[in-house]
């Protein structure tokens, strides 16, 4: 290419127009077109390509300008199937190289999208169709994870649970009722549209805190069980479907984490927290929306009997790091030290306004979480992260070292983060799933939009935050 450039040198009268030229074309070779055309995308918005081009101008490193370019509208243009469904907006949202909806993964791939829908009403559409749709979800089984677009045949069909022919899969994960409360919520005081909420989502708000209060299981272990026939030991649960042996506190039980893999301790602690969140948010709506001051109390009352539950039983002296919230917890004294890459974790429970980046016990977490105590904190010589059982050891997940990014707040632990995932996209110009600590090109999952679009995510939080870091990079 140097000896084609120098040809064309030679021939041309305009040192200028040679220099543009040489630029444009090494700049082509370097950094090829891999976002899908214009023609083929599911979803077009002017307002998102707007955001897109002002905030690559502000980005002086060319490489990560065009990383942002790539991954922030990966779910618009790959993933969202929009559609009128009586009379009503209706999306489906793929979370990429797997053909199903899971309800954490949509919320979180259309979230970075929230500010823009006052200014695009067709956005504001596809985004109250996700809601919609997470609402006919929920009221099919609050207990699924991941829901096929109607009835449908999935790999999972013969798992040793309540299988649906409108399930993906079954996997009682408590973060995903409570990521469909975050959209619903953010969506309203966004655009202070409230017709999402019609009886359809009351119901489902209902049947979501009927669901929660059956697995604090006081009473008896519920009518939920789940089994898989499979070697992976994580994929299946433990005792006979229940999980492991808990003592009833007032936290609720997650069988499985937002990795899809199964709990050590039911008693998950980062969604314990999240639920916190989730249950005051429906109080609000209860009593602005539907004027139904019964049940926001009750969802008040329960917020803060998680709450108090979560100080009594989640908070444990670490020897090294002093109190820190745990991971998982059975009731019994038995706790679980560690974090994993997938949200809601450890580290990303500022992110998701569960506690205060500056609340102390956070803040010691964060140290165990970012440091070698903790058995899935990796360092190699591609970057150093948080990765997750999910992968096994030695993969870094690249949505960990986004979320430490988000919620830093040392520019220069942001700096390094931005660097890590720069270095570590194996040339693709997208994230992945995981990569191996010494060796970014060995990743999984190369089409995954939740990470994709966090990635933007980061990138628009530090142009309107902390823009001079764009330009350091």
């Amino acid at each position: 290419m140097r000896q084609l450039n120098r040809r064309l040198f030679i021939k041309t009268s305009s040192l200028a127009g040679v220099g543009a030229f040489i630029h444009a074309n090494a700049f082509a070779i370097e950094f090829p077109t891999v976002r899908v055309a214009a023609a083929q995308r599911k979803f077009s918005s002017p307002v998102i390509e707007a955001a897109i081009n002002r905030t690559k101008s502000s980005i002086k490193d060319p490489e990560l300008a065009w990383l942002f370019e790539n991954c922030f509208p990966n779910t618009l243009d790959t993933t969202v199937h929009f559609k009128m469904k009586e009379g009503r907006p209706d999306t489906f949202v793929i979370t990429g190289d797997i053909h199903a909806m899971w309800l954490r993964d949509s919320t979180a791939q259309v979230w970075p999208y929230l500010p823009l829908i006052t200014k695009d009403e067709n956005l504001k559409q596809l985004i109250a169709g996700v809601v919609n749709r997470q609402t006919e979800c929920i009221l099919i089984d609050p207990y699924a994870n991941a829901f096929n677009d109607g009835p449908g045949h999935s790999e999972w069909l013969k798992d040793h649970t309540d299988m649906k022919p409108e399930l993906h899969e079954r996997k009682w994960e408590l973060d995903s009722l409570c990521y469909t409360v975050r959209l619903a919520y953010y969506y309203w005081k966004t655009s202070q549209d409230s017709s999402v909420f019609d009886e359809k989502w009351l119901k489902a708000a209902q049947l979501l805190i009927a669901t929660c209060r059956e697995q604090q299981r006081f009473k008896n272990q519920g009518k939920y069980r789940f089994g898989r026939t499979t070697s992976w030991s994580t994929d299946t649960v433990p005792g006979n479907g229940y999980g492991n042996n808990t003592k009833p506190n007032g936290l609720i039980h997650s069988i499985f984490r937002p990795s899809d893999d199964a709990t050590q301790y039911p008693f998950l602690i980062p969604s314990n927290l999240f639920a916190v969140v989730s249950f005051r948010q429906i109080a609000e709506i209860a009593e602005k929306i539907y004027k139904n001051q019964t049940f926001a109390n009750d969802c008040l009352s329960f917020a803060n009997e998680v709450e108090q539950a979560i100080k009594k039983h989640a908070v444990i002296n670490h020897p090294q790091f002093g109190p820190i919230y745990a991971m998982e917890v059975d009731g019994f004294g038995n706790c679980l030290f560690q974090d994993d890459a997938n949200v809601p974790n450890l580290l990303g429970l500022p992110y998701l306004g569960a506690v205060k980046a500056d609340d102390k016990v956070y803040q010691n977490t964060r140290r165990f979480v970012l440091s070698e105590s903790n058995p899935y904190f990796f360092k190699g010589k591609a970057a150093e992260g948080m990765g997750s059982p999910h992968t096994l050891v030695n993969q870094i997940w690249p949505m960990s070292i986004i979320m430490r990014a988000m919620t830093s707040t040392d520019d220069e632990e942001i700096l390094a983060q931005l660097r890590f995932l720069k270095n570590t996209h194996a040339k693709t110009g997208f994230m992945h799933e995981s990569f191996d600590k010494d060796d970014a090109t060995q990743f999984t999952r190369k089409w995954f939009a939740w990470a994709n679009t966090l990635f933007g995510e980061l990138l628009l939080k530090i142009e309107r935050e902390r823009p001079h870091l764009l330009s350091k990079v």
